[in-house]
């Protein structure tokens, strides 16, 4: 769904969600170790929210990518903390059901950046040989 899909509550309300998310992430006093202690690798880049309001998907990712399949486990394990987090902090009728998934928008990104820069190396190799 892009972004001109979306409603403008959709979208407010998934960035306050973000910016919640991202708050517990610094403050919270999680049950799993394991995500307390990497909790400075974890980026919130975007929280898409459904037309009703009922489920949020956050999209994360890992500064330098590592150990993305365990954090991603231990999000998802402890998303009721994180409910419950913007439940007390946003004053909405019904608290959203908290979900994350990789955010691959900058793996996609990296690979057209690379294919581009291929296509001008050949494209100046091709000039560069018919001189």
């Amino acid at each position: 769904m892009s972004d001109k899909t979306r409603s403008q509550r959709q979208l407010r309300v998934g960035e306050q969600i973000r910016h919640m998310i991202a708050e517990c992430l610094r403050h919270g006093s999680f049950t799993d170790s394991f995500l307390y202690n990497y909790t400075q690798n974890i980026m919130i880049s975007e929280v898409r929210i459904s037309p009703d309001l009922k489920n949020a998907t956050g999209y994360i990712y890992t500064l330098g990518g590592k150990d993305f399949e365990p954090i991603l486990k231990s999000m998802n394990d402890e998303a009721r903390i994180f409910q419950k987090y913007v439940a007390q902090n946003l004053n909405l009728k019904n608290t959203p059901k908290i979900r994350f998934k990789e955010d691959t928008s900058f793996d996609n990104a990296h690979h057209i950046e690379s294919l581009l820069y291929e296509i001008k190396q050949s494209q100046q190799s091709k000039s560069s040989e018919d001189e």
